[in-house]
């Protein structure tokens, strides 16, 4: 996986699902996404992360987690998150993304696994292989990747005897869910406001209409960015602008003028200036490097 399809509201549009079953389960190489690392976005479904290689630094809502080789994380439905390597360690981790409504049966569903992926107090969970119950979860992650790579016979019935054992891991585990209504409705005014901004910037862009998204003031707009997302509303545009100028330079016809506009900037130096404090390289250094590599 080198690339996400990731739609207005960070929502992931990857297909998350094999013929058979609404899983999917890979290895990723974290540098080799188009940015260089995994960008912000988040799916309905659950995720379950085994480091094969190098070390992971991802963000989940408000947290940034160090994830070091052979350990793991669960992430939850709906959570903001994001990876990157650490100190470029080559990091390779195996994803498993699965439907919540796949983990057990239909009559198990309400009692045993609804109520943990709507928990405020849950969005993610380190796994660690010293932990019994972490290494359980990892072997089986591991396992499942396995049998969708070799696809041995009845294949499809192992995973899904191996999904209801990670699960009753990860509860049997213990932890006291929570339901806090404003950890719920803060989650929804950040993406609320992210997904204004991915609709809207390649047009001229005011704190206030990036606050008015969210239904916030200027002063608590900013408050939510600096403490989820460790940046100001501002920063977060130019550097969303700056993601979406890398698929654009890597078209033949597009000239460094015509691709800083479109993305929202009003100057071309302006834009050269910022491309090459976060890729560190100019706009059209990049675009050689792209097209000479194909």
């Amino acid at each position: 996986m080198k690339d996400f399809v990731i739609d207005d509201s960070l929502k992931d549009l990857t297909s998350h699902n094999t013929v058979v079953m609404p899983l999917a389960c890979y290895k990723i190489t974290i540098n080799q996404n188009i940015h260089g690392y995994i960008p912000l976005h988040w799916h309905d479904e659950i995720q379950f992360v085994l480091v094969v290689k190098g070390e992971a630094i991802f963000q989940v809502n408000e947290d940034w987690i160090e994830v070091r080789e052979g350990d793991g994380l669960f992430i939850n439905s709906g959570s903001l998150h994001m990876a990157q390597d650490k100190e470029q360690s080559g990091c390779v981790y195996i994803c498993l993304n699965l439907s919540p409504f796949f983990v057990l049966s239909q009559e198990l569903y309400t009692t045993y696994v609804k109520p943990y992926i709507q928990a405020t107090n849950l969005s993610y969970l380190y796994i660690g292989v010293n932990e019994i119950w972490g290494k359980n979860i990892l072997d089986a992650v591991l396992e499942i990747y396995q049998f969708i790579e070799q696809k041995t016979q009845n294949y499809e019935i192992d995973i899904t005897i191996q999904l209801a054992f990670i699960w009753k891991q990860l509860i049997d585990n213990g932890c006291k869910l929570e339901y806090i209504q404003t950890e719920i409705l803060k989650n929804q005014r950040m993406k609320q406001m992210l997904s204004w901004i991915h609709q809207n910037y390649g047009e001229k862009m005011m704190l206030e209409d990036i606050a008015k998204a969210g239904q916030l003031s200027r002063s608590e707009c900013c408050r939510y960015f600096k403490r989820i997302l460790k940046t100001t509303p501002l920063n977060y545009v130019i550097d969303y602008r700056i993601q979406k100028s890398l698929y654009l330079l890597q078209q033949d016809d597009a000239t460094i003028t015509e691709v800083a506009y479109q993305v929202g900037f009003n100057s071309t130096s302006y834009f050269i200036n910022k491309f090459k404090a976060s890729i560190n390289m100019t706009p059209l250094a990049y675009k050689n490097s792209k097209i000479n590599n194909r």
